[in-house]
């Protein structure tokens, strides 16, 4: 049987090498301007103010690395499903879930980095020493101290990863017979009912469906993201759209994509076009 090749996972930036050789890398300060907020500086006890606004901008750049890890991970699911799929190859399957946990892992040390940082520059701005300490020194041992509590449940917990046990789950469940792959996607898109790939929104059939975590309502992930946005310009909540739903508080946090329903839909219109050639 033909092995299925496994994809490079996309790598993170320069960005997110935020530690090298055990030392932090952020700059510790830069002189204070006289534009700058003053809540955001230090006052050294010899006359200067130091400003944390260059800090402040170094921890955004890393948590926009976040959004790699996301991606690294979103693409870690497809292919496992990918394998569910094609070949159902369990040593393939295990792989991916190891990139799942070693990008758990990331997320958990990136995390941890930012917080450090962070409650160390808290702490100098509420109790305001005479003297500007190391911060780079502290937050290392703050950064240390939190990953010396780290356990595998850590990363067990971790939504990504919680998310894709659960697609991979349902996608066996789907394809474990040894019935073809063609009869499967039929069976399941007589039994699943049409208005399920409807989306409450738009009306018309999802293409990238979500799934509401906490209603269980599903969306096109367009629609959802647009109404959200607009109500909060508005600073108002996003009730569920789906009729009859009660939950009143859409976030985007509540938000994950739904991959099996898109297999589902994208199964029933390669039939509906194949039906039409024929």
């Amino acid at each position: 049987m033909r092995r299925f090749r496994l994809p490079r996972c996309p790598a993170l930036p320069p960005a997110c090498l935020y530690r090298r050789e055990g030392r932090v890398g952020l700059p510790l300060g830069q002189p204070h301007s006289a534009c700058e907020d003053e809540t955001n500086t230090f006052k050294m006890s010899d006359g200067p103010r130091v400003s944390f606004n260059a800090i402040d901008s170094a921890l955004s750049s890393l948590k926009n690395c976040q959004s790699y890890i996301n991606s690294g991970m979103d693409v870690a699911t497809q292919v496992a499903l990918d394998l569910v799929e094609s070949s159902n190859d369990e040593e393939d399957i295990n792989n991916m879930e190891k990139v799942m946990l070693e990008y758990a892992r990331m997320d958990r040390e990136l995390n941890h980095y930012i917080t450090a940082f962070e409650e160390i520059i808290n702490q100098v701005k509420q109790e305001k020493p005479e003297n500007l300490p190391d911060l780079e020194n502290l937050a290392q041992k703050k950064f240390l101290e939190m990953e010396s509590m780290n356990s595998d449940s850590d990363l067990q917990s971790n939504e990504k990863y919680m998310h894709f046990k659960d697609q991979l789950k349902e996608m066996k469940k789907q394809y474990h017979s040894n019935d073809t792959i063609e009869q499967i996607d039929e069976d399941l898109a007589v039994t699943r009912c049409p208005m399920t790939f409807i989306c409450p929104i738009t009306q018309v059939i999802m293409k990238r469906p979500v799934r509401n975590k906490v209603c269980g309502h599903i969306y096109e992930e367009d629609a959802i993201l647009e109404m959200i946005q607009i109500q909060k310009q508005k600073k108002k909540k996003v009730r569920c759209p789906k009729m009859g739903c009660s939950h009143d508080d859409v976030e985007v946090s509540d938000l994950v994509r739904d991959e099996i329903l898109k297999r589902l839909i994208d199964s029933q219109k390669k039939q509906s076009w194949s039906s039409l050639d024929t």
